[in-house]
């Protein structure tokens, strides 16, 4: 009796245990798992301002998951065996589940998708991304299977190369300055003679003065003199042309003389002068009308408007009597004049000189010759050192500090030129010291401080431009870095103009760059070799690159952007 019980007992048991594990689908579900599919986009992953962005989805099948079931995807980065990053899971949910999470229908299956973005690291490079999947049913939850959706992480915007450019602070030295002395001499109605009157005119007078001084004047050399002369509109016509002309020789003349007297070399030259009658002087006569209180002006411009001959221009003015009364006494007489202007030159130090008077007694120089003098030399050391002694002497100029922390940067000093630009901002924050100064914020990996100063830069140059373009490429912006950096053929260009998707104005820019036969010029071949599925050009320029610089194989063994290529010939 005691024995039938127990076998019912048993039996009872069994059944009971049957019935639970039927009514559990995550073993059906374990078994199944490979039926649904999970993947991620895009695959290798790609890193973008020091982030990565990644959609996982997949579909599920028709009767897989259970209608109080759910199942926990887990993303993980894994790299060498160990978990490099785990990221937040979803939750896919039957359509009788409990469970908050993106619902799918028993009998019709379905499809998801989720959005990530998470910041890069270095170890993630050649890891692979898994989808953990973790089965859930009322209390009990099992592990169901792990899929690899990517592989690798494409870092290619990491070659971007730290060649910011500061700005120089520019001399303004100009070895030859041209300069120009004015004068005017006005004349009676038909008379081309110069009444002394005129001769003691303030232009005239400092005319003569000023001959006089740089005719002793070693620097400076006469180049020519220029004569405009006129006639009032009044009068026949044939004879003021005439008129005119005799009035510019008759300028020149005075001019010449004291020219002569003082040994003006080139003086004696009819080269040397330009004389022109230039007739009646109808533009300057409507412009006298407009300007004067005339009554009738409106009326007497309105009748030059009407006329082009200047015959009938006349007799219709006289023909309002009284107001001409008034042009001939207030418009006409300083039309009748001769325009005089003499051209000079000041020639400065020659460079020969400029260098022998920085080395005896650099305090006889002016601030531009000194900046000038550290031109004349590509010894480093000399430049900082003539920036150095202008700094000395003219403590107020930026350019002199910022130009000595522009040197400090080309030895890769980047505290002193911190300093320096730091010294030069005090002085005056112009546009070319906020770009210096955001540049060492820059290369401190400081990219906010950076961008603020260049902000501050706006109008300083291409170099600002070419600057923010580097900041674009850290920041993902390709498009932006390709319009900012256009300027400048470089590697960093090129760079921008591969991550934007012109592979073929990046090989452009390369061969046009300084740094075409370089190892990074090679390796970024090879990587457009490789995006446009040229094989040859992609191995080709590796081999390249690995010979210039053999630490680029194991960067290139590593490199998803050659993934699928076979790189044992390296």
């Amino acid at each position: 009796m005691k024995l039938s019980i127990f076998k019912n007992i048993s039996v009872a048991m069994i059944a009971l245990a049957t019935t639970i594990v039927a009514c559990n689908p995550l073993n059906k579900m374990e078994k199944n798992a490979e039926t649904a599919t999970y993947q991620a986009a895009p695959n290798p992953l790609e890193m973008h301002g020091d982030s990565v962005t990644v959609v996982i989805s997949g579909k599920i099948p028709t009767k897989y998951l259970a209608k109080k079931a759910a199942i926990k995807v887990t993303p993980v980065f894994e790299a060498d065996g160990q978990v490099v990053k785990s990221l937040d899971p979803f939750i896919l949910v039957g359509e009788d589940s409990d469970q908050e999470g993106k619902k799918i229908k028993f009998e019709e299956g379905g499809s998801f998708s989720f959005d990530y973005t998470y910041a890069y690291d270095d170890k993630m490079e050649r890891g692979v991304l898994k989808a953990n999947l973790e089965g859930l049913f009322k209390t009990k939850s099992k592990a169901i299977g792990s899929f690899e959706i990517a592989e690798g992480t494409n870092i290619t915007p990491k070659l971007v190369q730290a060649d910011q450019k500061p700005i120089l602070g520019k001399d303004k030295f100009q070895r030859i300055v041209p300069f120009a002395e004015s004068a005017e001499i006005l004349y009676t109605i038909q008379s081309s003679s110069v009444r002394s009157s005129e001769l003691n005119k303030e232009s005239v007078k400092t005319m003569m003065a000023n001959i006089k001084t740089n005719a002793k004047d070693t620097s400076v050399v006469f180049k020519s003199l220029a004569v405009e002369a006129y006639a009032s509109p009044d009068g026949e016509l044939t004879k003021n042309e005439s008129l005119a002309d005799n009035r510019a020789k008759s300028a020149s003349a005075v001019i010449k003389r004291q020219l002569n007297r003082y040994k003006v070399e080139g003086s004696k030259d009819d080269a040397f002068y330009s004389l022109v009658g230039k007739g009646e002087d109808w533009n300057g006569f409507k412009q006298k009308m407009q300007a004067s209180d005339i009554e009738d002006k409106q009326l007497i411009i309105r009748v030059l408007e009407m006329y082009s001959d200047p015959a009938k221009r006349e007799t219709e003015i006289k023909n309002l009597s009284e107001t001409y009364v008034e042009v001939k006494e207030k418009v006409l007489p300083p039309l009748r004049r001769s325009q005089i202007v003499l051209s000079m030159e000041r020639v400065g130090r020659s460079d020969d000189q400029i260098k022998a008077a920085f080395a005896s007694d650099a305090s006889q120089l002016s601030v531009e010759e000194i900046l000038y003098a550290a031109t004349l030399t590509n010894d480093l050391n000399e430049k900082l050192s003539i920036y150095s002694k202008a700094a000395e002497l003219f403590s107020s100029d930026w350019r002199c500090v910022n130009n000595m922390g522009y040197i400090n940067l080309l030895q890769n000093k980047l505290g002193d030129a911190e300093a320096n630009f730091n010294k030069a901002k005090a002085i005056e924050a112009t546009p070319e010291v906020m770009n210096n100064v955001g540049v060492i914020a820059h290369l401190k990996g400081d990219r906010e401080a950076a961008k603020a100063a260049y902000a501050k830069a706006s109008g300083a140059g291409d170099e600002v431009n070419y600057n923010m373009g580097i900041l674009a490429i850290q920041s993902g912006d390709y498009g932006s870095a390709v319009s900012n950096m256009g300027a400048y053929k470089t590697l960093n260009l090129a760079l921008a103009q591969i991550l934007n998707g012109d592979a073929q104005g990046a090989l452009t820019t390369i061969d046009a760059s300084e740094d075409a036969t370089s190892a990074e010029a090679y390796y970024l071949k090879a990587i457009v070799g490789s995006r446009t599925d040229n094989s040859d050009l992609m191995m080709k320029n590796l081999k390249l690159a690995v010979n210039k610089d053999n630490s680029l194989k194991a960067k290139a063994l590593k490199d998803v952007e050659f993934i699928k290529a076979d790189l044992s010939s390296l």
